[in-house]
């Protein structure tokens, strides 16, 4: 797997990006969505990458600062063919050691409270993230999961 910064100019992450939300929108009530598409994601202070296998793009995932010592990770997805494979894993570690790398001291995420979304808090818990209180702009949403890792 090879994972590098993508600057989300290309039909392929586009395609995938927009399956994404519109998984986020099958799943979740429209005021509990929080993906962003692709002018969400072209940020400066978002830096997003996309995770390849043998030239087929398989995941991505980005990492948003919030501030001088807090990240959000934001936009993980892992193509359905792939899953399985480790690429969360790979992408997920990718972010941490990112994170760390910019002296981050903490890094938060949210996710789904529903069933959809269990493997993905699976592997959170997994890697040391615990839940937390709602961060940044989120507020108390039964429909969401939020967590956090100190670093």
């Amino acid at each position: 797997m090879k994972i590098h910064v993508d600057d989300l100019s290309g039909p392929a992450i586009a395609k995938f990006l927009q399956a994404h939300i519109d998984d986020m929108r099958a799943t979740s009530p429209p005021e509990s969505v929080h993906a962003l598409d692709l002018e969400g994601l072209r940020q400066p202070e978002i830096t997003f990458w996309s995770v390849y296998h043998e030239r087929a793009l398989v995941g991505c995932g980005a990492l948003k600062q919030l501030s001088a010592t807090h990240g959000e990770i934001k936009s993980m997805r892992t193509d359905i063919t792939a899953r399985g494979r480790g690429v969360a894993t790979a992408m997920l570690l990718h972010i941490i050691g990112e994170a760390d790398n910019r002296g981050y001291q903490r890094l938060s995420l949210e996710t789904g409270s529903m069933d959809f979304f269990t493997p993905a808090r699976r592997l959170y818990r997994r890697h040391g993230f615990c839940p937390c209180p709602p961060f940044g702009g989120y507020t108390d949403d039964p429909n969401s999961v939020y967590m956090a890792l100190d670093l």
